[in-house]
């Protein structure tokens, strides 16, 4: 069943980034909210530190939790749905751990019992509190989760056996909202990653994917070139060809145009050029743009990408790239959000001999520049292209549920 595309951004404070958090100010994130709404967006993200509202084990502060609920509120104000992330964690190359699993008490977040429950009380709690407001639709236990390895050790078991524990802690405690648990593409790329696809696309509601093209990508072809283009693409049909449920939505939970990868003259053709493509993706649930506001340059330490990546800068003026993703929102919200998929056209699919789920070390057969990466980079500049994994090529039922007409193999 066809359902509309939703459109947002990951909210990061245009006054003081997330330590915006330590003094939280309604005023402020109104007038970011406005910005947002203003350009057609329907949802944000939002990315409470988890170390601030939980810096004992066995302390959660209420005034922390209230301050999260007081932004959901304000972008109540203006009609903008919220994702609530968990678990902070990772955020711009920065990891917000507390005290409590570090110095002399350091102990993995995925292995400890102590440390595990711990983060199930925290998430118990939070996920109890936003469930409380109507415009809150989903949870997810954390940004990027496994960027904290490998300075907490893991293993692919401990990974899953955590996060299939945390989501389900979070549907007991808010039964009506979307869970869902968030990888780096590591988890999609890297052979030897402890994090793994089976866990993406098996655990939670839907599946989430986070394109970034300083991966490798934008090396192959250049800021605006098929591969680069199309990447946002390739990793929602990876994620939809991995999952068991042909029906499985596939949320494009970060996206964004990173300089020097995407320079500032070519962002507004590469915004258009990508959602162009992925948003023809009958999988897709939505997109959430990295970020809503750039990072004000006296605060130390970024790496330089991080500075730029906001449809608004410090001072609220729009960016070129953003006035075109505004328009493709527009036409989108005109056209009723037809997609590939939704009525009699079909596509092709490529089939990949690689089954993630069921085997995750040969994920670089499909990493950026292999073989078979480039092959549907080539399809795909004739039009949309799935991909099918071999043990379901010949399953019509599969075939027919993904719009899938034709079942190509690698040259």
């Amino acid at each position: 069943m066809p359902f509309p595309l939703r459109f947002g951004a990951n909210y990061v404070p245009a006054e003081g980034w997330f330590y915006s958090w330590l003094d939280f100010s309604a005023d402020a994130a109104r007038r970011d909210l406005a910005d947002l709404a203003g350009i057609g967006l329907d949802h944000i993200r939002i990315f409470p530190v988890w170390p601030w509202i939980q810096p004992n084990r066995a302390l959660i502060r209420q005034r922390g939790v209230d301050d999260v609920l007081a932004l959901i509120d304000i972008a109540a104000e203006f009609g903008l749905d919220v994702c609530v992330d968990l678990l902070q964690g990772h955020l711009s190359s920065f990891d917000f751990l507390p005290s409590w699993v570090l110095t002399w008490h350091r102990r993995s977040l995925f292995t400890d019992r102590d440390v595990r429950d711990g983060l199930a009380a925290y998430v118990d709690r939070l996920a109890r509190e936003v469930a409380t407001r109507d415009n809150v639709f989903a949870v997810t236990l954390g940004n990027e989760v496994d960027n904290l390895f490998p300075a907490n050790g893991t293993t692919p078991d401990a990974s899953s056996a955590w996060a299939a524990e945390l989501v389900e802690v979070a549907r007991a405690a808010a039964p009506r909202l979307l869970v869902l648990h968030s990888l780096y593409d590591a988890a999609w790329y890297d052979p030897g990653h402890p994090f793994h696809p089976a866990d993406t696309v098996g655990l939670g509601d839907l599946t989430t994917v986070h394109s970034w093209v300083f991966n490798g990508v934008s090396a192959l072809d250049g800021p605006l070139g098929p591969a680069t283009v199309s990447h946002a693409d390739y990793l929602v049909e990876l994620a939809a060809a991995t999952s068991a449920d042909p029906a499985r939505p596939v949320w494009l939970q970060e996206v964004g145009a990173p300089a020097p990868d995407v320079p500032a003259a070519d962002a507004p053709a590469f915004v258009r050029g990508m959602l162009d493509l992925v948003t023809a993706n009958p999988a897709l649930y939505g997109v959430t743009w990295w970020c809503s506001h750039d990072l004000d340059r006296s605060l130390a330490d970024f790496p330089e990408r991080e500075y730029d990546l906001g449809l608004f800068t410090v001072d609220h003026r729009i960016k070129p790239a953003t006035r075109e993703l505004a328009a493709v929102i527009a036409e989108h919200r005109r056209t009723g959000g037809a997609r590939q998929g939704d009525g009699p056209g079909r596509r092709p699919a490529l089939v990949c001999e690689a089954d993630l789920a069921a085997e995750p070390g040969r994920r670089g057969e499909v990493a950026p520049g292999s073989p078979f990466h480039a092959e549907w980079v080539r399809l795909r500049r004739s039009g949309p292209v799935a991909i099918v994994t071999k043990a379901r090529s010949a399953d019509t039922a599969h075939l027919e549920a993904r719009g899938i007409d034709t079942v190509l193999t690698q040259a």
